[in-house]
């Protein structure tokens, strides 16, 4: 498929989560399949005022590209420099009209925008504006369940120069509660023209299928399904071409945790990674036996070398829980 002018390989994409999708974790998911990779979530107004740890956002390496950068805010003229600044730093821009998160919501951005549609309107028109890469948006199906306003926010998106829309079908009072509505994203798909992205409670390969069946959506986006779980990418791409996935081993479990230690250590400090990949090494563990103590135990640990040493322990003897 294609977004704009950018072809992509496949039509199963990783979504933006912040403190998620890091570089390591962006290389790590394109190597299991990934048709396209996005930063965490990317500050406009970090941008402009120079913050490193905003720029650090945009660390990148060849073998993730096609890569995504999503940008928030909800000033216009700041997101629309914001595009300027990060032309040659990725493949495609998305604006972040859903997050759901309290700081978020109270500068005005994420889902405070769906209470805003003249607002959305001069947010992506003023980026388009200012930006010759494809250009798409994420949104939730409305603020509660009495402004479901989501194809009103989309057909704006669109009006105003979105080349795609992802809706994640939750509103933004629910956060990641309850079953996400399939049944809107197969609305807005009969509704526009441009490609419509589904998101929303993607756990397994068959989960996959049902959002492309029941939805006829362009392309799907894994979020939290993909904690610990790189290998869903793989079976969605193996289900679509018919062939038959298989369940990683423990040992296969191993192995990518050390690679994804290693893709870490290559871009941060070794006490970065400590901090930060405990609760990867926690999801790699989960449907074994034993896996609540090796997690208690993980998150008490404060080197890379006790955390090697307890994760190859761990693996070596892990078998599925009973």
């Amino acid at each position: 498929m294609k977004i704009g002018r950018l072809p992509l390989k496949n039509r199963v994409f990783l979504a933006p989560m912040a403190g998620i999708t890091d570089l390591p974790y962006r290389r790590l998911m394109k190597r299991f399949g990934a048709g396209l990779v996005f930063t965490e979530m990317v500050s406009g107004s970090g941008l402009i005022h120079a913050g490193r740890r905003t720029r650090e956002l945009l660390r990148s390496a060849p073998e993730e590209r096609p890569l995504g950068i999503q940008l928030f805010g909800s000033d216009p003229a700041v997101l629309a420099q914001a595009a300027t600044m990060v032309r040659a730093d990725g493949d495609l821009l998305d604006l972040n009209l859903g997050c759901p998160v309290n700081k978020v919501v109270r500068s005005g951005a994420g889902s405070a925008l769906l209470r805003e549609p003249r607002q959305v309107a001069q947010v992506v028109a003023a980026v388009r504006k200012h930006t010759d890469l494809p250009l798409t948006v994420k949104i939730r199906s409305g603020w509660d369940a009495h402004s479901l306003n989501y194809l009103e926010i989309a057909a704006i998106a669109v009006a105003e120069g979105a080349d795609a829309v992802t809706l994640h079908p939750r509103t933004r009072s629910q956060g990641f509660s309850g079953r996400s509505d399939w049944e809107q994203i197969r609305k807005l798909k009969e509704t526009l023209s441009v490609p419509v992205i589904g998101s929303g409670d993607i756990f397994t390969a068959d989960d996959a299928v049902g959002m492309f069946e029941e939805t006829g959506c362009d392309a799907i986006m894994i979020g939290r399904g993909s904690y610990g779980n790189p290998w869903l990418i793989r079976d969605i791409l193996d289900v679509l071409e018919k062939r038959q996935p298989s369940a990683p081993t423990a040992a296969e479990r191993q192995s990518v945790a050390e690679l994804h230690l290693e893709l870490f250590l290559e871009t941060f400090p070794a006490s970065k990674a400590v901090r930060d990949l405990r609760k990867h090494f926690a999801w790699y563990s989960r449907g074994l036996a034993g896996a609540a103590l090796f997690r208690a135990q993980i998150n008490s640990l404060h080197s890379i070398e006790d955390m090697r040493t307890a994760s190859a322990r761990f693996f070596a003897s892990a078998a599925p829980a009973a």
